[in-house]
């Protein structure tokens, strides 16, 4: 008789489809916090391009989602367990980041280094995506997380806090770290999101071999 639980559960790809929503919404926030460094160059063609670029992602995030409806939500006792473990622990590392961003804008603030305030909260960004790694067992944040932490610092090693750009003056901390880690985390989504396809098509393999062999 054949067996009725897949490897892959309905769960599997929905947590993979937030993981994509997640990167998406992020990353077209950071490519807005670019776009307001440029201040006002290239508008509006730079936000059309981003809101596009981000509405494709979420759009792929939520196909995975639709894809996953097929699948069986049944998932074993002691994994159904360990989710609930993993939920508690991102929130613990998401409001950590969150606590760490506001210290340091307070710190930034105090000690009048305002310019400094989007690479620190870039490199906290890339930190926290260390847990997330090994939280998840998603190899991918390793590097993320590595790219965030090295851009800020190489962004205030060779970078001007401020360039002109065609006779507009641009901030140009901002608009780098901004559109770096926007494209680091859209780089993200897009292999999430081609992750999730792959355990589409296993599950799917899955289903056929059930079917042939009853």
């Amino acid at each position: 008789m054949a067996q009725s639980l897949n490897s892959i559960s309905r769960a599997d790809i929905r947590g993979t489809a937030v993981g994509v929503l997640f990167m998406a919404f992020f990353g077209t926030m950071w490519a807005y916090a670019g776009i307001i460094g440029l201040q006002g160059w290239g508008s509006p063609w730079v936000l059309i391009a981003s809101l596009a670029i981000g509405i494709a992602l979420f759009a792929s995030g939520c196909l995975l989602i639709f894809a996953s409806r097929e699948l069986p939500n049944q998932v074993p006792y002691a994994a159904g367990k360990r989710g609930k473990n993993i939920g508690g622990w991102f929130n613990t590392i998401f409001l950590a980041e969150g606590f760490a961003i506001v210290i340091a804008i307070v710190v930034c603030n105090a000690a009048g280094q305002t310019e400094l305030i989007p690479l620190v909260i870039a490199l906290i960004v890339g930190i926290h995506f260390f847990p997330l790694a090994y939280l998840f067992q998603v190899r991918i944040y390793y590097y993320t997380g590595t790219l965030l932490c090295l851009l800020p610092v190489i962004t205030w090693i060779i970078v001007p806090y401020n360039v002109t750009l065609m006779e507009q003056r641009v901030n140009a901390y901002m608009s780098v770290v901004g559109f770096g880690s926007s494209s680091i985390l859209w780089g993200t989504s897009l292999v999430i999101y081609l992750m999730g396809r792959k355990l589409i098509r296993l599950a799917s393999n899955e289903k056929k071999d059930v079917a042939a062999y009853p």
